[in-house]
């Protein structure tokens, strides 16, 4: 993409070097006008378009989360605490996310002590985490494996360290997982 740019500038660069003796004070203005007005508002309309369709792939805002995930940065690991129908947590893990393959997850990400950026790379998704406030993130994995995500934003001295493991299952395996690591219901295992 970039060569095309440059291809592309390089051309107009000549075109222009060459016609230049040849322009009259009227054609110049034209160039002007189309160099400096209509040629960068074109760029930036399609930058706008293609970010709002890159918006809505990468945030899932136009499908619906089959599930969610509730994420808190602290220095300097990450808690994830799964979340079933009701909003009571179904599941709880550090630094490991499990997420069931194709399928929308929400995030609702926060922060419990200084403002921490969750991103995982290879799914292109990147939210701050902020103390006092939730912001959402909806992603969806379409690779089963195991892949990384890390803390973002400068958060301290171990902020290089504040990384976690991505595990994308089947949603058989998913399951299976989020009952390996069941959170206890409050009244459940007391005498």
């Amino acid at each position: 993409m970039a060569l095309v740019v440059w291809m592309l500038v390089t051309a107009l660069l000549l075109a222009g070097l060459r016609r230049r003796r040849h322009l009259s004070e009227a054609g110049a203005r034209r160039m002007i006008v189309a160099g400096g007005l209509v040629l960068p508002t074109g760029v930036l309309l399609g930058l706008l378009v293609h970010g709002t369709l890159a918006s809505d792939r990468v945030t899932g805002r136009s499908a619906d989360a089959s599930h969610l995930v509730a994420v808190t940065g602290r220095q300097w690991h990450w808690d994830f605490v799964y979340l079933g129908d009701d909003g009571r947590p179904l599941a709880a893990s550090t630094d490991l996310l499990a997420m069931p393959l194709g399928r929308v997850v929400e995030f609702r990400i926060e922060s419990a002590d200084v403002i921490h950026s969750f991103w995982i790379p290879r799914l292109g998704g990147k939210i701050d985490a902020i103390p006092g406030r939730t912001n959402v993130l909806r992603l969806r994995a379409d690779q089963a494996g195991s892949i990384r995500g890390q803390c973002a934003e400068f958060c301290g001295l171990e902020h290089a360290f504040m990384g976690f493991e991505v595990q994308v299952l089947a949603p058989a395996e998913y399951e299976a997982w989020l009952r390996d690591n069941a959170v206890a219901q409050a009244g459940e295992g007391s005498p």
